[in-house]
């Protein structure tokens, strides 16, 4: 079942070897060997441009991983990949349901916030400016949620926050 390595990256190569050995010594179940697999492989497919495989891996992966943890990241992934393929509704169906299974993943409330503010930009361009307002806010909502989570992040984030009259105050949203 393992996916062959078409490169010689190191890091790859050890991780997937780390890996195996930590599958083989951990008490877990067949499904969830399975899951990992499926899961790593994805990684693998997805790190060299081969996003259909990577797909394919990360369904087969949510088909048998039950831990809602593991699960989101799993989702967070598939997201990853229709987000840069420009399937931003499928991008944004993917991270909220990464979300609903784990709320603290500021990495994917930083990407909802990427593809809200370029709709916002898109509606700009094409001067529907009551559109734009309304993708910017929910922008904003979504970094400022990111930014909780993970203060030392997103730095443009920030700027852009406070450039725009958006900025937020930590100790009012803690």
């Amino acid at each position: 079942m393992p996916r062959l390595q078409k490169n010689d990256n190191f890091i790859d190569k050890t991780f997937t070897i780390l890996a195996d050995i930590v599958l083989k010594i951990l008490p877990t179940s067949k499904e969830e060997k399975q899951a990992f697999y499926y899961y790593r492989d994805g990684m693998s497919a997805q790190s060299e441009g081969e996003y259909a495989e990577a797909l394919e891996n990360y369904y087969e992966a949510l088909q048998l991983e039950e831990d809602p943890y593991d699960r989101s990241y799993i989702l967070y992934n598939i997201a990853l990949i229709y987000g840069s393929n420009g399937e931003h509704t499928k991008a944004l169906e993917y991270y909220h349901q990464a979300l609903e299974l784990n709320n603290n993943l500021p990495q994917a409330l930083n990407n909802i916030a990427v593809i809200y503010h370029y709709q916002g930009t898109k509606a700009i361009d094409n001067n529907k400016i009551k559109m734009s307002k309304k993708m910017f806010t929910k922008a904003a909502q979504y970094w400022k949620q990111a930014i909780i989570l993970a203060p030392n992040n997103y730095i443009e984030a920030q700027n852009w926050l406070k450039t725009t009259g958006r900025e937020y105050n930590l100790e009012e949203q803690i």
